[in-house]
């Protein structure tokens, strides 16, 4: 269990995020059509795994937009943006805000997700969503980069993030 904050509170997780070197947990989950894509349909890709709470607070709409500017014109990468949201909600982002280079994903039938990658909230305000945090995965589907950002209602490092690819 790790513990993150929620503007000052304490938060914990369901787990530990996964380590360093090791294969990222597989998993299924929906796209805004209502498909479901999985990580093992994407080895071959460098991918970024934005994980967050919802896109309907302003810092995981802001990580969303700001990723969607950083992968454009990369074409070994994509970014995943995932959230508990339900898929429609994913898509009227999208389409208002113009995001066009990230995949958005809703873990809404798949609860196993969160704890996979350590990152459910276990109790507070968001109990049941996710916490704020990046992983990202190699093209042979091996983690090379993780963060748990320390406090939900902060940005995470996207410099980092990216000099990880």
């Amino acid at each position: 269990m790790a513990k993150v904050t929620l503007k000052g509170n304490p938060v914990n997780t369901t787990g530990n995020l996964p380590a360093l070197g090791s294969e990222a947990p597989d998993f299924s989950l929906v796209r805004s059509d209502l498909s479901e894509l999985t990580l093992s349909e994407l080895k071959g890709k460098k991918v970024i795994l934005d994980i967050s709470p919802s896109l309907d607070t302003s810092i995981c709409a802001t990580a969303a937009r700001k990723f969607n500017q950083l992968a454009a014109g990369r074409d070994d990468v994509i970014v995943l943006a995932i959230t508990r949201d339900l898929p429609f909600a994913h898509g009227r982002f999208c389409t208002t805000e113009g995001i066009e280079n990230v995949v958005t994903l809703s873990g809404f039938r798949n609860a196993e997700f969160g704890r996979a990658y350590g990152v459910e909230l276990t109790d507070g305000l968001f109990k049941g969503l996710y916490a704020r945090t990046i992983v990202v995965v190699d093209e042979t589907g091996r983690v090379v980069y993780t963060e748990l950002v320390p406090e939900i209602a902060t940005e995470p490092d996207y410099d980092s993030a990216l000099a990880a690819l």
